[in-house]
């Protein structure tokens, strides 16, 4: 009896053990298969496989790239350099362009979708000389899709109006629109002619600027930086009208002058000019041809003084804490050390707050303009060591507020309020407090 149950329960279990397993299968079958409902793939190419793209449009226009040495150039209607990221994002449109809905498995008038002629008829050729078309008509009646058709396959689709925007590309959108192509971290100078004064300016230790030019002079590397960024950045409009084009060129002449840049590098010297025509900012470049459009922040960005590239600051330390103050103001000397984490004088140790606000004063020290002459008798002697001792900066202050550094010849204007505040920063420092016991 027992004997019988055994084996009726070992039947039992090899069956749902069987049902486990073909449901188990079943399932990861599913998994693997797309759902039944599932938008079809109007065309899916593996981008590294295409090498030209010919883009017809129905107005008669027509746009040729071609891939050269892993970069895209325009051939067609003219040689041009390509904008690598637009192209890179049309080619990526079409490695998983999906419908929306497939509308008839075999049309016989494809003109009535606006297919023949298409909007859009973008022909794909590929690594193995093969070819792949996609056919853009008009849009459904919704207007929120356009209808489409890929060469070796009779459907007829709808896909987003967005999807489209993607290969509705002409050679103007399509083409490098930088007016400046050296690379940044590879120029060693620039040369700037703007407010009838010509400037320079090298690079010092492959990071830092200095002004050479008209004479050398500390410079504010982060204006010389904003005004690389500029030039970098500068792009033509192509939203310029054919005719606003013309007549931008044939005014350029009596376009009143900006400003002229030259950025030399590794690959040697670009020159930008910039003229302006009532509101509108007009360049030309030795990179690409004709008179362009620019923004009008570019304009401002290169309309200049060389005092608006001096470096303004006092001293060099910046936000790097120095590790040895010599203060003499008058009669009165002060030296503070540091030792460790703590700031000594006189063998005592100071107060941090009261010495890290005049450190603090020292940093913010600028001129709020440059002058040519009037030093007097210094009234503030100070020196300040930093960057683990490699650093040594000594400044003298005259009653006027009239600074000047060792071995500088430019004359700063400080404000007299800020004079002010550092001499009494620098009386506040003191001992700390003492600590009293716990009981």
């Amino acid at each position: 009896m027992k004997l019988g149950r055994l084996l009726i329960a070992a039947v039992l279990l090899a069956g749902l053990s069987g049902v486990l397993w073909w449901s188990n299968k079943s399932e990861a079958a599913k998994a693997n298969k797309p759902p039944t409902d599932a938008a079809p793939k109007v065309m899916a190419l593996k981008e590294a496989d295409i090498q030209q793209i010919e883009i017809k449009k129905r107005d008669g226009t027509d746009t040729v790239l071609k891939r050269e040495d892993g970069k895209w150039a325009i051939t067609a209607p003219k040689p041009l350099g390509a904008d690598q990221s637009s192209v890179d994002a049309l080619t990526s449109a079409a490695t998983d362009l999906i419908s929306e809905r497939m509308v008839d498995d075999h049309p016989t008038d494809i003109a009535s979708y606006g297919l023949s002629p298409a909007a859009d008829d973008v022909t794909f050729t590929l690594k193995n000389g093969q070819t792949k078309k996609l056919l853009i008509g008009d849009s459904t009646p919704t207007g929120s899709a356009v209808y489409a058709m890929a060469s070796g396959d009779p459907k007829l689709y709808t896909m987003s109006s967005f999807n489209k925007d993607s290969f509705d590309k002409s050679s103007k959108d399509l083409r490098d629109k930088r007016l400046m192509t050296f690379d940044q971290d590879k120029i060693s100078r620039v040369e700037l002619n703007a407010k009838h004064q010509d400037m320079e300016f090298g690079k010092v230790n492959q990071t830092d600027w200095q002004i050479l030019k008209p004479k050398p002079m500390r410079a504010d590397g982060f204006q010389v930086d904003d005004l690389v960024r500029k030039l970098s950045g500068a792009q033509m409009d192509t939203s310029v009208s054919d005719a606003d084009a013309k007549k931008y060129a044939s005014e350029w002449f009596t376009a009143t002058p900006v400003a002229v840049a030259k950025v030399t590098g590794a690959a040697g010297t670009q020159t930008l000019e910039v003229r302006k025509l009532k509101d509108d900012y007009l360049a030309k470049s030795s990179v690409v041809e004709g008179v362009q459009k620019v923004t009008k922040d570019l304009g401002d960005g290169m309309d200049k003084s060389v005092d608006d590239f001096r470096n303004k600051k006092l001293f060099d330390f910046g936000y790097t804490d120095p590790t040895r103050i010599e203060f003499k103001d008058g009669a009165k000397l002060a030296t503070f050390e540091k030792s460790g984490d703590k700031w000594m004088s006189g063998g005592k140790q100071m107060d941090n707050t009261s010495i890290q606000a005049f450190i603090d004063k020292l940093r913010d020290l600028s001129a709020v303009k440059f002058v040519d002459n009037g030093f007097t008798t210094p009234a503030l002697e100070i020196t300040v060591v930093s960057n683990d001792g490699k650093r040594t900066e000594k400044v003298q202050i005259a009653e006027n507020g009239i600074a000047r550094r060792e071995n500088e010849a430019s004359l700063y204007m400080l404000d007299a309020n800020a004079v002010k505040d550092l001499r009494n920063s620098a009386d506040d420092v003191k001992a700390p407090p003492p600590t009293t016991a716990k009981k």
